[in-house]
């Protein structure tokens, strides 16, 4: 799969009579909120990790020297929080754009902290789009970050911002906050 995933995420979905639609957010989508929701939640998915394997030559890279970005991976027993956001079906002509660089738009049902569920869409960069990078040492994968930048900024800021978003929900990632470790 290449890079750019818009034209794919748009014929994975209809939302033809839909109001709204629960996306979830685990990584930049829970502190960079730049499109309007029409509510907000802290949630979780279940048997997903969050790992910065994903590379980001669009964001906080360059084709060049891509930056590492997170996405989830299949982990049996595992739970991810995050963010869920009630958005419009509209909001996805953003996203499919900023979500472009590999991301694919899946089905995923979240639980809310007060233990109800929602269906919902959540983006992930599957292993085998163009730009996923996979695993590496923890040191690796954080001298990466600490040299990365792109259009969107240092590639450290999206960790640390994440770490300190993370913090926020209460949630310990010990993957985030182990490269986190190494740039502070």
């Amino acid at each position: 799969m290449s890079f750019d995933t818009v034209a794919h995420n748009r014929s994975r979905q209809q939302f033809d009579g839909v109001s709204s639609v629960w996306l979830f957010g685990y990584g930049s989508l829970i502190y960079k909120v730049d499109f309007p929701f029409l509510e907000q939640q802290p949630a979780t998915i279940e048997g997903w990790a969050r790992r910065f394997w994903q590379g980001s030559h669009d964001h906080r890279g360059t084709p060049e020297a891509p930056g590492r970005v997170v996405t989830l991976v299949s982990q049996p027993g595992a739970t991810c929080k995050g963010m869920a956001y009630r958005v419009s079906p509209d909001v996805f002509e953003h996203l499919d754009v900023r979500e472009k660089n590999g991301y694919l738009r899946f089905s995923t049902t979240m639980t809310f902290d007060d233990g109800s569920n929602a269906e919902g869409l959540v983006y992930i960069a599957t292993e085998d789009n163009a730009a996923f990078l996979g695993p590496a040492s923890t040191l690796d994968i954080a001298s990466q970050i600490a040299r990365s930048s792109g259009p969107s900024g240092p590639n450290s800021e999206y960790l640390l911002k994440l770490a300190d978003a993370l913090r926020a929900l209460g949630d310990h990632d010990p993957h985030v906050f182990e490269l986190e470790s190494h740039l502070r």
